[in-house]
Parts: C-alpha cells; sequence; structure tokens
C-alpha cells in the first residue's frame, strides 16, 4: 500500500488492564503507597498529595489549615498547593523526557502559576491578548509560547507577532490571509495547522474536539486540513512547522491518543508526498482526565507516554518520516487536583424528601456543574461530626434555579448555617470561567506551601467592579 492510500479509519488498539489509583508514573515506594492507601481511607483521594486530616474535622494541605485559612482571608476562598502544581509538571517531564510540555493556561492563570510552570520547564498555552500578555509580564519567554484561538483577533495576533510567540496554531483558513497580512516585512511566523482528525473522545458532549461537528480546527475527512496546508506554503512569511490536534477534555483511555497519533502521521506523509516537505513538530493536545470524586478514573500518564511514543515511532518507520518533535499541552491535569474551593454554609432548607445546602459561591465561581454536570465530593471541614450522613444538595447563592455544585451528596445529617465545607479538584476551569453574576465578585486566591498561606489572587471588590460602570 502506498504512503497516499494509507487509511485514516481507526484500527483496534488493544487497551492495557491498568488499574493504578496514583497518578504520577513509576511505582510508588512503601512509603508513599501507605500515604496514598491512607488517603484513599480518610476519603481524600482526590485532594493534593499533602492534604493530612487533623483532629477535630479539619484538613490541612500544603501545611496550612483550611480552617484557619478560611478565617484569615474570608469565603469563597480558592486554595493552590504550589507543590501539588510543581510535582504535576515534574510528572509530564518525567514522562516525556524528548517532548515540549506546554501548559493550557485557560485551566487556570496567574502571574504566579506562570512563574511556577515557567521555572518547571514548560511552555504555555494561551488563548488570547489578555494571557499572553499576563504571561510575559511575569518574564515568560514568547518563544515558548503557543496561541491558540478559533476566532483570533486583530489584537491578538498583532500582540503575538509584535511580542514574538513561538508557534501560532491555525484554527481557519481565512486566518491565514489576516496572519500573513500582519506579519513584519522581512520575518516569517511559525505556524501549525489544527487538525480535526475525526475522533470520538471526552467526558461530555461540549467538551469534545476530535470530530467535525465542534467549532475547532479543519477537517481531516473533508479535506480542509491538507488545503490550508497548501495555502500556507503559498504565503513567505509564514513557516508551516507542524500539526496540532485535539481531541476532548477529560479522556481517560489512551486509545484515542494512540489513533489521533495514527492519523496525524498519515497526514504528515501525505504532505511530504505532495508538497516534498517533512514538517518538524507535532502537538497532539492534552484533555487529561482527572478524577473529581474518589473511584473516578484519571488517565494514568506513564501508559499514555509509553503507547504514544510506540506508536509515533512505529508509524513514522512504516511511513519512512522522521519522528518529529512532540509537543503536549496539559491544562486540568496540572492545575485541576491541586486546588481546593472552600465555601461557608448560609442557610440549610429541608423541602420535603430534599435537603438544600446553600453556601456564599456558587455558580460565578464555578459554573461547570451547570455547563457538563460534573459532580464533586464536598467534605464539611472546621469541626467533627458523629451525625449520620444525609443526601444533601449543595446549591449556591446565585438567583438561578440551575445554582448547584453538588448534587445528592452525602454529608453529616447535622450540618448548619456557619459550617465550612472543602471542595477538592476544584484548580481548573472554575476561576478561570468565573463570571460577575449578581455582582458577587470573583473569590481570592491564596496558595499554600511548607506552612505559609500568601494571596496570589485578592478578593474582587465592589468598587472594582463598580469602577467599569461609567453611565452617570
Amino acid at each position: 500500500m502506498s504512503i497516499q492510500e494509507l487509511p485514516v479509519q481507526e484500527q483496534p488498539v488493544q487497551e492495557l488492564p491498568v488499574q493504578e489509583p496514583h497518578w504520577a508514573p513509576g511505582t510508588d515506594s512503601p512509603g508513599q503507597k501507605a500515604h496514598a492507601d491512607a488517603r484513599d481511607a480518610e476519603g481524600l483521594s482526590v485532594w493534593p498529595r499533602s492534604a493530612r486530616p487533623e483532629p477535630h474535622g479539619d484538613v490541612r494541605v500544603g501545611g496550612v489549615s483550611l480552617t484557619e485559612a478560611a478565617d484569615r482571608f474570608g469565603t469563597p476562598l480558592y486554595i493552590l498547593d504550589e507543590r501539588e502544581v510543581r510535582e504535576r509538571c515534574r510528572t509530564y517531564r518525567t514522562a516525556f523526557p524528548d517532548a515540549d510540555i506546554v501548559y493550557a493556561a485557560k485551566a487556570f492563570l496567574c502571574r504566579a502559576m506562570a512563574h511556577w510552570v515557567q521555572e518547571e520547564g514548560l511552555g504555555l498555552d494561551v488563548c488570547s491578548a489578555g494571557e499572553l500578555a499576563l504571561a510575559v509580564t511575569t518574564g515568560f519567554p514568547p518563544e515558548k509560547i503557543v496561541l491558540h484561538g478559533n476566532a483570533k483577533s486583530p489584537e491578538d495576533l498583532s500582540t503575538a507577532l509584535r511580542l514574538g510567540v513561538g508557534r501560532i496554531v491555525v484554527d481557519s483558513t481565512s486566518e491565514i490571509a489576516r496572519l500573513a497580512a500582519l506579519t513584519p516585512p522581512g520575518t516569517r511566523q511559525p505556524v501549525m495547522v489544527r487538525v480535526v482528525p475525526g475522533i470520538v473522545a471526552g467526558g461530555h458532549t461540549k467538551i469534545r474536539t476530535g470530530t467535525d461537528d465542534q467549532k475547532f480546527g479543519l477537517s481531516l475527512t473533508d479535506g480542509s486540513a491538507q488545503h490550508a496546508v497548501t495555502r500556507i506554503l503559498d504565503q513567505p512569511h509564514l513557516e508551516l512547522v507542524g500539526l496540532h490536534c485535539h481531541i476532548g477534555s477529560q479522556v481517560t483511555t489512551v486509545k484515542p491518543y494512540v489513533a489521533a497519533v495514527r492519523r496525524m502521521i498519515g497526514l504528515l506523509a501525505r504532505i511530504r508526498d505532495q508538497h516534498g516537505i517533512t514538517l518538524p513538530q507535532l502537538n497532539i493536545g492534552g484533555g487529561h482526565a482527572i478524577a473529581y470524586r474518589p473511584g473516578e478514573e484519571a488517565l494514568n500518564i506513564s501508559v499514555l507516554a509509553g503507547r504514544v511514543r510506540a506508536e509515533l515511532e512505529d508509524g513514522c518507520t512504516r511511513a519512512a518520516l522522521p519522528v518529529p518533535r512532540l509537543t503536549l499541552e496539559p491544562g486540568r491535569a496540572i492545575a485541576g487536583p491541586a486546588g481546593i474551593a472552600v465555601y461557608r454554609v448560609l442557610a440549610v432548607k429541608r423541602t420535603g424528601t430534599h435537603t438544600f445546602v446553600a453556601v456564599d459561591g456558587g455558580m460565578s465561581d464555578n459554573p461547570r456543574p451547570a455547563l457538563y454536570g460534573v459532580r464533586y465530593a464536598p467534605r464539611l471541614i472546621g469541626r467533627p461530626s458523629t451525625a449520620p450522613p444525609r443526601l444533601v444538595t449543595v446549591v449556591g447563592r446565585h438567583c438561578e434555579a440551575g445554582d448547584i455544585l453538588a448534587d445528592d451528596v452525602a454529608l453529616p445529617g447535622d450540618i448548619r448555617p456557619g459550617d465550612l465545607l472543602a471542595v477538592p479538584a476544584a484548580g481548573a476551569y472554575h476561576l478561570s470561567m468565573a463570571s460577575g453574576y449578581n455582582l458577587v465578585g470573583r473569590p481570592p486566591v491564596v496558595a499554600v506551601s511548607d506552612g505559609i498561606a500568601r494571596v496570589l489572587v485578592r478578593r474582587e471588590s465592589l468598587d472594582d467592579m463598580n469602577r467599569r460602570d461609567i453611565g452617570l
């Protein structure tokens, strides 16, 4: 079979029977395993690895009491474990030593986060001039930044060109001419083409990005991706350096990634045969699943690394291609498990068979349950309770019936106003998607490490919000 005839249909890929509760690659030491077992027994398996239960119902994260943090900084409050973020960056660097790891800033970005991932040797994936501008204020090298976006504004493109970002991922054919026209004379901007590989993956229909029925990328099936390649090669100010794909988010198995790599290699081979060029880079995106509740499945990163590496090497050998430089874009898998949201209970209401526990935050700081039906595992902290558990619905403070943070979760039957609830796995796609609904200010972000708590992002005040309203 010639290279041109390589089929795009997914071939069966045998799944390895992996059951590994610990996220990091490799084998845990006896001490690590004992700690993991103790965390599981305490219901802390989806918390940061520094989480420790305390007497009288408290939990420490990064050596800091969550109850004391709530008293000091107020609620709602977001805690971010710096060591957890750094360890997860290192996990990727260890699993993929020959690849570029690019943190997806859309999961959560602040100056400290950009600084941490830079120190850990990661690049940055941004989606707007705002994210890009914030990153460079920290000294982040622009050549290690990748600009994404299905509808990049003139400001997005001009800012990226002015600052010299390393790669711009082209998402539509109309973007090609706009970008080329903005590129300064005598320069060539490195670009990649975002390809839709035709693979169904992801935990919810709204976060599946590998098929033709969603807004991102250029189709492999109908030839749009190949057409974009031809258009870019005709632009003297653009340098095509590789291909990009993203199949979805909350992907729990490696099989879709293996299939995506196979299809992208097929396209690389066709580009070589048609245009006589060998593209040196392949970006397979992110979307790696985390567990939000005990017992849920997370993607095994070490298994992913082994299977992707094997498919990349074998596929390139079959296609007589050099192995391209691989890039991955984890976001949720780095930030998500490092974050804890802390709320204070304001009201408990029993209506018929339902018990509603209303807290002082809600969909303005975490819209994900309303958008995707995500389920969390909130925990009472700050006091002990021996009351039998009761199924309750944790709701927010907003004027919206759908403002639900956790549905049908077991909490102590004596839950009452003034109690504190901690929600783990809250570091990604909470505050980055926050809104000003009901003019409720966004919560602060507090970093914890080695027993020290410090504010990274202060609480948004009413004055902050009113300052933008200049109509009178």
